[in-house]
């Protein structure tokens, strides 16, 4: 392990929970924790918070009749306790290589660091999750949040994620893809640009860009690139992302804003800038005392934080705050950008695919995607303003009155049952990710699902004499596999 900066350690004293000798005992250790958060629409492993325990004890049993109910135990890890803020979350007792995890690729849970997902008691204790939300991550990728808030918020709610990069929103949009779901619109706008959706969203979440900190267990490169001069110029960019977007925040509605940083620049000092430049409200979170989390309190203001020192909690640095817009808004006016749909021949082609007809299907081109039904104004309206990189569940193209199918469509929640698959063993999973042929005895010809362990996977495209591998390229497995156990 690198050794910490002097001028780091000195730019942490006298912030609140810092103990410096612990702080550097816990990054000279070199341990390092790996927790997945599971998908609900996938998996049955955890349906409700008071059965975590329970459903936990079910999939390490020796049991073999409970092992074969529990996909995770699929996945050939071992779960070793649950993330102790989120329903969905869970440690590992050592980090097995996910790529060659053939129900990590169909999206039946997410590799996420265990303190991001405090995001979660945020919605839970400060938002009314039965109501229908607009939500907007603002600086979305790679996914985590965007997928974990897609799991906590109804299916009728609406979720913008947005990233700033236009380089990182091909792995966000992959990420999407594999969560399933169809009520999530991905784009790529700078923050300015919501300002055209004025008092637009219930809740913003802005994870802010940082100088990092907090993962210099995990990103040993950060800790060369860490300076007091970068600091000043993240909490600068800090300010001009939150300024351009919370004219789009509604009056009332909810901030949840968050750094993997330690420097109270960037933390502390921004919640103070909040409330004084920007009319917001500080909130409360409840924490249990065995959760070991750090609540702060920001000089001026005294508006609360909360603080995750890996010295205190098993997982990384983090800092998070949460608001409420007290700035009033005018009446909001937004203009409605023309959609193609698709035709009454088109859907007929379309929707026996499907498990639903409660869906909108938008033609951009020669392409189809899914929307609720209900989501059809919403989409006009951020159509005629952002640059829309991705929506819905795409479908495919329709070529000579039959529907070619998109991957999405193969991964997402609203496939139909009736569709023809093939169910995979590991090693032919494997060998399809990573876009090989594959050796099926299959009946019939066309279009066909893989599967693995009841999971979606993909397409093959069933010919007379041959199958036809259709796993997208861009995301197949390079690697070679070598022992699943171990990944660095």
């Amino acid at each position: 392990m690198k050794k910490l900066p002097e001028k780091f350690l000195e730019s942490l004293k006298g912030i609140e929970g810092f103990d410096k000798e612990a702080f550097i005992k816990v990054h000279e250790s070199g341990e390092q924790v790996t927790s997945i958060r599971v998908n609900p629409a996938k998996t049955s492993i955890v349906n409700r918070e008071s059965s975590i325990q329970e459903t936990l004890e079910s999939s390490i049993s020796d049991d073999n009749s409970k092992q074969e109910e529990s996909p995770i135990h699929h996945s050939r890890f071992t779960i070793h306790d649950p993330v102790p803020w989120s329903q969905f979350g869970f440690y590992l007792k050592e980090r097995p290589s996910f790529t060659f995890d053939p129900l990590f690729h169909a999206g039946c849970y997410y590799v996420q660091e265990a303190s991001s997902m405090f995001l979660e008691q945020a919605f839970k204790q400060l938002v009314d999750l039965s109501q229908n939300l607009k939500v907007l991550d603002l600086c979305a990728a790679p996914g985590g949040k965007s997928t974990h808030i897609q799991s906590l918020i109804s299916p009728e709610s609406l979720l913008v994620s947005n990233e700033i990069i236009r380089s990182r929103n091909a792995i966000l949009i992959d990420n999407i893809i594999k969560w399933g779901c169809r009520n999530v619109v991905v784009t790529n706008n700078d923050p300015l640009i919501f300002q055209k959706l004025e008092g637009y969203f219930d809740v913003m979440v802005v994870d802010a860009p940082c100088s990092g900190s907090g993962l210099f267990r995990k990103d040993k490169e950060a800790i060369d690139e860490w300076s007091i001069n970068n600091v000043q110029l993240c909490s600068q960019r800090q300010q001009r992302i939150l300024a351009d977007a919370l004219p789009a925040l509604k009056e009332d509605g909810i901030l949840i804003y968050s750094t993997c940083s330690y420097s109270k620049e960037e933390d502390e000092e921004i919640t103070d800038w909040l409330i004084d430049k920007m009319g917001m409200e500080s909130l409360v979170l409840t924490t249990e005392d065995d959760w070991n989390i750090v609540k702060t309190h920001s000089l001026k203001n005294k508006a609360k934080g909360y603080r995750f020192y890996p010295d205190k909690i098993k997982g990384e640095g983090l800092f998070l705050a949460c608001f409420r817009k007290r700035a009033s808004t005018r009446e909001p006016k937004y203009r409605l950008a023309k959609l193609e749909r698709a035709s009454k021949s088109e859907r007929e082609i379309i929707l026996p695919w499907l498990n639903t007809n409660n869906v909108e299907l938008i033609k951009d081109t020669i392409s189809f995607a899914a929307l609720p039904s209900t989501f059809v104004n919403e989409y006009s309206i951020l159509n005629s303003v952002l640059n829309i990189q991705y929506k819905g569940v795409g479908i495919g193209q329709i070529m000579k009155d039959r529907l070619v199918p998109d991957h999405s469509l193969a991964v997402s929640t609203i496939i139909s049952d009736e569709i023809s698959f093939n169910d995979l063993s590991y090693e032919e999973a494997i060998k399809y990710l990573q876009r090989q042929d594959v050796n099926l005895n299959t009946s019939g010809k066309g279009w066909q699902l893989v599967r693995y362990q009841d999971f979606n996977l993909g397409w093959i495209n069933v010919l007379a004499n041959r199958i036809n591998n259709y796993y997208p390229k861009e995301i197949r497995i390079l690697k070679q596999r070598n022992d699943f156990r171990f990944e660095k």
